[in-house]
This record gives structure tokens, sequence and C-alpha cells, in this order.
């Protein structure tokens, strides 16, 4: 999800090797479309040497991303020991205290790694342009990474981690949680099932009315440090959409400032055509008065239309744990609807499960399977979004 945290105290540098792009997916078939090529090992598999558990683990960031999104599914994976969270802000370190009693409370990224004979995979939430330095650092230290998205903001510099992520025989994954939302979930299984048809246009959303300035670092971030919604939120759709459909042969886009004074984009919206021949169309907005449908599928046999967003994010904002018995789940009164106008059913939205991330990786650490996310994956939808930005300057 979107990273929130400060900058790090001292910039981490590294050497960037030579870029080396990882291979093109392949076009697949129409429905969960995957890439048939991986980089060896580390950048897209699991590690080579599997580790014993329990998996020692670090998060950097302790805003929305690390208080939200990763301390939690760690916390509540037995497979993994949440041993240290970075964060200079007193406030947020002894909020990350109240909620995880003798997790060390680390104030730089520097003073983590210095301690990295103690973890054995770091997790980086923190703002966009401090990823790749990061994670080359978490590297140099010889751990295993997950970076959150964008997880690059210079596709060159995101392919040359990926090789010298492979070069080290060090796993890096990516944080695509998104793939985990219960509708995205229900959709997959819809397509899989055959249900629609022959499908020909993908609509998909996340639109909020937050016309104010942004408290975090967003307020002042340009697209060449990760800033605007199409890195943010935008980065999940594209994702989405090519994890469906397969890769982009073309597209249109519009990427709008509304805020007076922004930095970035607030309100955009991009055409992609598949070379499978869906059209996907996808909205990302922070002034949207009215939010249209979160995903509406239109195919040959049928359409599915669904409201409302994904609720993991929010229930774990309101004080529940991912180990709670109705996490994940979603109301009836939010379910999507499959079928035509006036011959429609509603169609239970599967459990949302970003718990499976954290058991994915857990599995490729300690057993050797793929890890949950191809970072690959991450790195062509880096490129798609440095492209639509290009083409509307």
């Amino acid at each position: 999800m979107a990273t929130s945290d400060t900058q790090p105290e001292t910039p981490i540098t590294t050497p960037k090797p030579a870029p080396k792009p990882g291979p093109r997916p392949g076009p697949g078939p129409q429905h969960g479309a995957q890439p048939d090529a991986q980089p060896d090992a580390a950048a897209a598999g699991g590690s080579a040497a599997p580790l014993t558990g329990p998996i020692r683990a670090a998060v950097i960031g302790f805003g929305l991303s690390g208080r939200v999104f990763h301390a939690p599914f760690l916390a509540a994976n037995p497979e993994f020991s949440l041993e240290a969270i970075v964060t200079g802000d007193p406030e947020r370190g002894a909020r990350a205290t109240e909620s995880y009693p003798g997790v060390r409370i680390v104030p730089t990224a520097e003073a983590l790694f210095a301690q990295a004979a103690d973890l054995d995979v770091v997790v980086i939430g923190t703002p966009p342009d401090t990823h790749v330095a990061l994670a080359n650092a978490a590297l140099d230290a010889g751990l295993a990474v997950v970076i959150d998205k964008p997880f690059a903001v210079d596709s060159r510099e995101g392919w040359a981690l990926l090789n010298r992520a492979e070069s080290l025989g060090l796993p890096l994954t990516v944080f695509q949680n998104r793939r985990w939302d219960g509708d995205f979930l229900t959709l997959q299984a819809l397509l899989a099932d055959g249900a629609l048809g022959d499908v020909y246009r993908f609509e998909s959303r996340f639109e909020f009315f937050k016309p104010g300035t942004p408290r975090s670092w967003k307020a002042g971030a340009t697209p060449a440090a990760g800033g605007g919604v199409l890195f943010d939120l935008g980065a999940h759709l594209i994702d989405q959409a090519v994890l469906l459909f397969g890769p982009v042969d073309d597209f249109t886009a519009e990427l709008s400032t509304r805020r007076p004074g922004g930095a970035a984009d607030d309100d955009s919206f991009v055409s992609l055509h598949h070379g499978s021949g869906v059209r996907s169309h996808l909205w990302v907005s922070s002034f949207a008065a009215q939010a249209g449908p979160r995903f509406r599928v239109l195919g040959s046999a049928a359409g599915y239309t669904k409201w409302g967003v994904d609720g993991q994010e929010a229930a774990i904002q309101a004080g529940n744990l991912p180990g709670d018995a109705d996490f994940g789940l979603e109301p009836e009164s939010t379910w999507g609807r499959l079928g035509a106008d006036g011959a429609s059913q509603v169609v239970p939205t599967q459990r949302g499960s970003y718990t499976a991330f954290y058991e994915g990786l857990a599995n490729a650490l300690l057993r050797g399977a793929p890890l949950p996310v191809n970072a690959v994956d991450s790195a062509h939808t880096i490129e798609l979004i440095e492209r639509i930005h290009a083409s509307v300057r």
C-alpha cells in the first residue's frame, strides 16, 4: 500500500550496477495470465538455501505502511518473529512499543543494518524515493528484502536492484497486497470459471474525495520522487490489470493536478490495451466527490459490477487484527452482482487475505517456494508508469 514515514536521517547510497532488464511476460491465457519466465532464485523465486524458522524480521518505517500493512501481519504469523521497527519519530516509536512489547525500536536504518546478524528479512515501508537505496543496503547486509510498492521510482534503478539481488542469491519481493483484496480474488475466480464469457472491457477504480493537502511526505512529492496517485494506488490498478489480462501493447492517459499548487497528479485516468485484446480503463483520484464502482467487467456472456473498497486496511485502522474470526470478510450489502441488467445475481465476495503475502514469503524463505510476488512484474509496472508520465508532458 502507500508508504508513509520520515526519510532516513542519513541517506544510504550504494553503487548502481548496470541495468539488465529481465524477461517480459508473455501473453499467456486471457484470464489469470502470469509471467512465463522469471529471473533465477533470489529476484523472483525462493532462497537457494532456505532458512530455519522463525524468520527474524524488521520493518523500516512506522507510518501507514509499517503500522497497518506490515507489522500486524508479521506479528500474526507464527513463522515470523518481529524483532525491530525503525522510526526516528518518538510518537511513532511509543505507539510501536505499545503495540508490540519487546520489539526493539531503532532510530535509523543504519543502526538497524549494524544489527543485521540478528535478522533474516527487512521490510521497507518508507517513502518511494528511499526504497532502492535502503534495499541495496539490506542486500549489502545479507538480508532478504520486501519493498512496498512502488518498489522504485526509476525503472533503471529498479532493474539494477533486481539483478543485484539475483547475483547475490538473496530473495527480493514487492508488497503488491491488492492481489489479495477480497473483490479481486472474487473476480479472478469468476474469470477462471468463464462466468463472463470472453471479456473485452475491464474497469477498475480507486476513487476518494480528499481535496485537502496531504499531511505526509506526499504533499510535496513530485512524480520523480514517486509522488502522485498514479505511482501510488495506480501501481496497484496496473498490477491487477496485467495479472488478469496480460501485457500491455498500447495506452492512453489523462493525468491531472486538481489541487492548487499540487506537485503531482491527483486525478488520473489510464486506458490500457492488452495483447490479449482486453481494454482496461483505470481511474485513481483524490477528487471524486461521487465514486464509481470498484470493478465493472464486461464480457460476451455477462458483466460483473462491484462497489466499495476492500475492508482489510480499514479493519486494521479500527484496531482489529488479522487473526480475528471475521477479518477479511465483507458484508453482504457490498457484494457484487453478476449477469445482465434485469437478470443478475449477487456474488459473495471472497475473504480478503493480506495474510497470504506473508504466508507465501514464509514458504519461500523456509521451504524454497516461489516468492509471493515476482518483482519483475513490479519492474514492468514502473516502466509503464514512466512511459505514461512521459506521454502527457
